[in-house]
């Protein structure tokens, strides 16, 4: 049996903002997936312990007020988060994460804010991106790689965009069938293809970098590039971020 036809993990998260050092979360889900439904799926709100701005609340739907009365100490909810993810990868089950290195590397920042051992300190857990395996088997297809865009083009039915467990469900259909769609991405070992993504991001990551750095107005931007993945690591000494 290949890894798509096993029990996918979907993870997602809702948040503050776009800056995953910084920014915090508010809601996030841990989806058990298998053969195209979610077989179990866990949510969680979040006090995230500073102000939602409105942009981030027009994305979501969650404002202060509602994370502030609902919402559980962010603290608690980390930590759970992040043993979800840990059993899971003890398990030997693939954690589908769309854009890791946003979602994962926030998950590591706020661990570390909060006192809470990092997702990767007990175990290595095998990470699928939908993105980057698409990025990979169709690298010239025009428009955006967003999920919804990714759902429409391998056919899946999108639950609710912005919503955190709608969202985990969709990357994990989505991988599935990129799976089904280019069978040599799932003949391929949990491992083989995490090490290979490492890779995939890095040359997808530079390319993109390569055309802000060249493209007149944007050249700004080439310098935020990273080409991390799953996660960004620590920033050098100083930096507020990671302990904010």
């Amino acid at each position: 049996m290949t890894w798509h036809q096993r029990t996918l993990i979907g993870f997602d998260t809702e948040t503050t903002g776009v800056n995953p050092e910084s920014d915090r979360i508010v809601s996030a889900a841990v989806v058990e997936y298998d053969g195209r439904r979610p077989a179990l799926t866990r949510t969680w709100l979040a006090d995230p312990g500073m102000e939602i701005p409105p942009g981030a609340t027009a994305v979501h739907g969650i404002t202060t007020e509602a994370a502030r009365s609902a919402g559980r100490p962010a603290a608690e909810v980390v930590a759970e988060v992040v043993a979800a993810l840990v059993e899971a990868s003890e398990d030997g089950r693939p954690i589908v994460v769309m854009n890791a290195s946003f979602d994962l590397t926030l998950l590591e920042c706020e661990a570390r804010r909060h006192g809470v051992p990092s997702l990767f300190s007990t175990t290595v857990p095998f990470v699928l991106d939908p993105r980057v395996l698409d990025r990979r088997v169709d690298r010239f297809r025009p428009g955006s790689r967003r999920l919804e865009e990714l759902c429409r083009v391998y056919g899946v039915t999108h639950g609710g965009a912005h919503d955190a467990a709608a969202d985990a469900v969709a990357a994990c259909a989505v991988t599935e069938s990129l799976a089904y769609e280019y069978p040599w991405l799932a003949q391929m070992s949990l491992e083989g293809l995490h090490d290979q993504q490492i890779h995939w991001a890095a040359d997808q990551q530079a390319g993109l970098r390569e055309y802000f750095a060249s493209t007149p107005g944007k050249e700004w931007l080439a310098a935020s590039v990273r080409t991390d993945w799953p996660i960004v690591p620590p920033p050098v000494p100083g930096f507020e971020g990671w302990g904010a």
